[in-house]
């Protein structure tokens, strides 16, 4: 694993003091005058920052080829999915879909939109049939898609 540390990381702070032990996530990273990386971590609702040398990484951001693979396992677990309304088992993959083929290309609007009929879509049907099995692969997946959308784009 590349330990260099980047925006949307998961990070453990090891300086001792008011946040020592607790994990954040990267929101930004600069340079102070005399060239040190500064890290800024979100931790809950407030933001504070370190050198880079207090930090130690935990979990990377999801990389572009872990999401395309988190959707194609996600389009694999669709079809599992019972009483699924005829629109949604036709709209559900195709937005699947789509969101693959527009992640590349950067494009905010067009990913959140995709993303966010997906999840309001998933989200009625969990309502419906919380316990199934399916629900374990997807779930994992679908928080790596929006990891990486909350903090690549």
């Amino acid at each position: 694993m590349n330990d260099r540390i980047e925006k949307g990381d998961i990070v453990l702070i090891n300086k001792s003091g008011k946040y020592y032990k607790q994990v954040g996530e990267v929101s930004e990273i600069d340079y102070n005058i005399f060239f040190v990386k500064i890290v800024l971590v979100k931790l809950g609702n407030q933001e504070e920052n370190f050198e880079q040398k207090d930090l130690q990484l935990q979990t990377k951001k999801p990389s572009l080829q872990e999401v395309m693979a988190s959707i194609d396992k996600i389009i694999e677990q669709v079809t599992q999915i019972p009483h699924l309304l005829t629109t949604e088992k036709v709209e559900l993959p195709n937005r699947l879909k789509y969101l693959k083929l527009d992640i590349p290309k950067l494009d905010k609007q067009l990913i959140k939109k995709n993303f966010d009929s997906i999840d309001k879509i998933l989200s009625a049907t969990r309502k419906a049939h919380s316990s199934a099995s399916f629900w374990q692969e997807i779930d994992p997946n679908l928080e790596k898609i929006n990891w990486w959308i909350r903090t690549s784009l």
